[in-house]
């Protein structure tokens, strides 16, 4: 418990630098939107600074360490790449307006650095947890690499198939039913979720690591009904097609297309 306390507060500390960092990026590039760059960032540096303090067993601290900053650094390339050359997110404009022009910048750093901070720290606990144990690597583990591993797969390629159709200016304004998103409507969000859960079985199999459930339950939630898949459906719900798309396709999990 003295090592994850001390892991966790100088975790705590790295995300509060970054968060830091990131408002002033994006005070001078005049757009909260960079923050998402720093939320795959964000594990990256949890995992890095729990390997850094590691005190149980050094491959499962390596394993854990390499599966996040595997993760984390791909996601923040593909969304930098994607968000170059645009201007701030809807999303962080409608959020912003909430709060009167005079307390724009408080209610920011409170409602997307501060929140956003809290989240990296709370999902983040498997990696934290499962670096001061000192199980041995078993079946479980395996599993755990295996579910991350279709995570990977699915947001890696989902990203890109998305990234491709978008690029082709023949398909401005149609729906993206092709490749992995014929299965599911959210293979990157589908794909999340099991590298969470395939996080939390490696760190599960240290029994302590198994307690922090919560986390990628709480992601999870968030990825289905929160501020991922429910609310980019609500944004496309008017675009022609789109309601065609819903009633064939999965709306999480991958399943073969209804027969219309």
């Amino acid at each position: 418990m003295t090592g994850f306390g001390i892991g966790f507060a100088a975790s705590a500390g790295a995300v509060l630098l970054l968060m830091a960092g990131t408002f002033a990026v994006a005070r001078k590039l005049g757009k909260h939107s960079v923050v998402d760059v720093a939320w795959g960032l964000g594990f990256a540096v949890v995992a890095l600074v729990s390997l850094a303090l590691a005190s149980g067993n050094g491959t499962r601290s390596v394993l854990l360490a390499a599966m996040v900053v595997l993760w984390g650094g791909r996601l923040a390339w593909h969304i930098g790449r994607r968000n170059a050359g645009h201007g701030e997110d809807p999303r962080y404009s409608e959020l912003l307006s909430k709060a009167p022009p005079e307390r724009r910048t408080a209610y920011a750093l409170r409602m997307i650095y501060g929140l956003q901070g809290a989240l990296i720290l709370f999902i983040s606990l498997p990696v934290q947890a499962g670096t001061h144990a000192d199980a041995a690597i078993g079946p479980l583990a395996v599993l755990g690499v295996a579910v991350w591993g279709i995570g990977l797969f699915f947001e890696a390629v989902g990203d890109h198939q998305l990234h491709a159709f978008k690029a082709n200016p023949a398909n401005r304004g149609q729906v993206m039913d092709r490749g992995l998103w014929r299965y599911t409507r959210h293979p990157n969000y589908f794909g999340d979720a099991c590298v969470w859960w395939g996080v939390w079985l490696v760190a599960a199999e240290t029994g302590v690591g198994a307690l922090t459930v919560l986390s990628p339950v709480v992601l999870t939630f968030f990825l289905t009904k929160g501020t991922g898949a429910a609310l980019t459906e609500k944004r496309m719900a008017g675009r022609p097609g789109f309601a065609e798309y819903v009633e064939r396709t999965s709306g999480f999990v991958p399943l073969p297309p209804k027969q219309r």
